[in-house]
């Protein structure tokens, strides 16, 4: 009742402030996560550079402690028989047995400054590491902060019944944004970012091959390097594909789901797709499109990641005034009544067909697998 009796702009300019302030921290944190993997990649290359040192000085140190055996033996030698030599060949040979001596010794402790460096570096790596984790959660976490003030649901508390499914509702969008969100961040990083690290890498080398064997070796390091690059850009059209399948925009919404369940089929070897369309070739409006290639795409995901199932077949009929699409596979099923019917994903799903005033209908058993049909009015 208080709340009702403070102005609306009040309560903006209060909201509009801890957004920006949160942005600003998120930025702050990104920030501080940036410059440590800077620090990371400026140490990882140091620490290279100290044990490939190291390991010439090891065995420079080595060859030179074989000399001063040599020339320790050469000294005791002369020694031993000090009245056959001259004095000059004796001073000679004590000079060289000095020197190398001197020289070993150096050698020896500029190895344990060398050990000493790796030493430091490994242990500031392991620290940034861990900072690196942490500046990266606490991002997520201000993420969902900063979303959950951004939310209106306000409006969307009008749709639902309680405050509790409100909240509830609101929590699960952001739950599933972020998770998007750290699911293409983790498909970036181990994917093209790994590929472009490699691709470095491989330079790096084609260039060494070029300068210290021959061009014909380098060339057939620049093959392998064209495979790894045409994976890489793979893996970014794949990435771009799921964010957004731009051929829905130029070819419509049957050319895309045949182009998209293919490409599924061949990365599933072990699952046979099969699709068919059994109504009239037309487009779409834009929001009929997206919503329905999302569909599809849950109901095969779900079939593939949850079902298991080795065979999926898809319909789709298109009328003048009605779409309806049928996904069935035979996976594992499921009972409808247990809680798995409230999961995110399918609620997702009836929302989207809610927007549309759709209707969607779930069968699934244990064992039989599951059908997902779909009726959508085209106004």
């Amino acid at each position: 009742m208080v709340l009702k009796k403070i102005e609306t702009k009040t309560l903006d300019h209060i909201l509009e402030t801890m957004i920006d302030t949160v942005v600003g921290s998120k930025k702050e944190v990104f920030s501080i996560g940036e410059q440590c993997r800077q620090d990371y990649e400026s140490i990882m290359t140091e620490l290279k550079e100290v044990k490939q040192l190291g390991l010439k000085n090891l065995e420079e140190g080595d060859k030179l402690e074989d000399q001063v055996r040599s020339a320790r033996k050469r000294l005791s030698d002369v020694s031993k028989c000090f009245k056959d030599y001259s004095e000059a060949e004796v001073r000679d040979a004590y000079e060289v047995a000095h020197t190398l001596q001197m020289e070993l010794t150096i050698k020896r402790q500029m190895e344990k400054q060398l050990k000493v460096r790796r030493e430091e570096l490994e242990h500031r790596l392991i620290g940034l590491t861990n900072t690196i984790d942490r500046a990266g959660d606490l991002a997520s976490q201000i993420s969902v902060v900063m979303n959950y003030m951004m939310s209106d649901i306000r409006q969307m508390g009008k749709a639902l019944e309680t405050a509790k499914q409100k909240q509830d509702f609101g929590l699960k969008i952001i739950e599933a944004q972020e998770e998007e969100r750290k699911r293409l961040s983790r498909e970036i990083h181990d994917g093209p970012a790994q590929m472009l690290a490699h691709v470095m890498m491989r330079s790096d080398l084609i260039e060494k091959i070029y300068k210290e064997r021959s061009g014909e070796e380098a060339i057939d390091e620049i093959r392998n390097l064209k495979v790894i690059v045409r994976s890489a850009l793979y893996e970014v059209r794949r990435i771009i594909y799921d964010l957004r399948p731009m051929a829905l925009d130029d070819l419509g919404l049957v050319p895309t789901l045949k182009k998209y369940l293919q490409t599924i089929e061949d990365y599933h070897k072990t699952t046979k797709i099969q699709f068919s369309n059994l109504g009239e070739a037309q487009r779409l409006p834009a929001k009929y499109e997206v919503a329905l290639f999302r569909l599809i795409q849950e109901s095969v995901s779900n079939a593939l990641k949850h079902a298991e199932a080795s065979y999926v077949n898809v319909e789709l009929e298109i009328t003048k005034d009605m779409v309806k699409v049928v996904t069935k596979d035979n996976g594992k099923g499921f009972d409808v009544n247990t809680k798995k019917m409230q999961s995110f994903g399918i609620l997702g799903m009836k929302e989207r067909v809610e927007l549309l005033d759709g209707e969607i209908f779930i069968d699934s058993t244990i064992g039989n697998g599951t059908q997902v049909i779909v009726q959508v009015p085209i106004s």
